[in-house]
């Protein structure tokens, strides 16, 4: 292999610049693995967002400060069970199938959230 020798301080042929001491010495300095970060992502808010809109708003929300998260939950709970209840007992006396009941359902769910009873 032929060496030469100039004023850039370049030494041995092509082929060593390719594969001889700086290449070794490039492979060293890169890493095996590029870490990417995962994607920044904000935390999810547990905030409702039918707070303060909504007719009846003010009241549910004033309603479950007074009487505590846990309670009220329950309670709302227990008045969507029974308020369902009352639209499947509609539906059998009027002769609706499960798909028009389930529809129903839906629409008062829609409306509680206008209405602000789901803030």
């Amino acid at each position: 292999m032929a060496t030469s020798i100039s004023a850039t301080g370049f030494k041995g042929g092509f082929g060593s610049s390719i594969g001889g001491e700086d290449y070794a010495m490039l492979v060293k300095s890169v890493p095996n693995r590029v870490r990417v970060g995962k994607p920044v992502r904000l935390a999810p808010m547990m905030k409702n967002v039918n707070e303060g809109k909504g007719l009846f708003a003010p009241v549910v929300v004033i309603t479950r400060q007074v009487i505590g998260k846990k309670r009220f939950n329950q309670l709302r709970g227990k008045a969507i069970a029974l308020h369902s209840q009352v639209i499947t007992e509609f539906c059998r006396s009027i002769g609706a199938d499960q798909k028009q009941r389930q529809g129903l359902i839906r629409l008062a769910k829609k409306n509680g959230e206008r209405l602000g009873f789901l803030a």
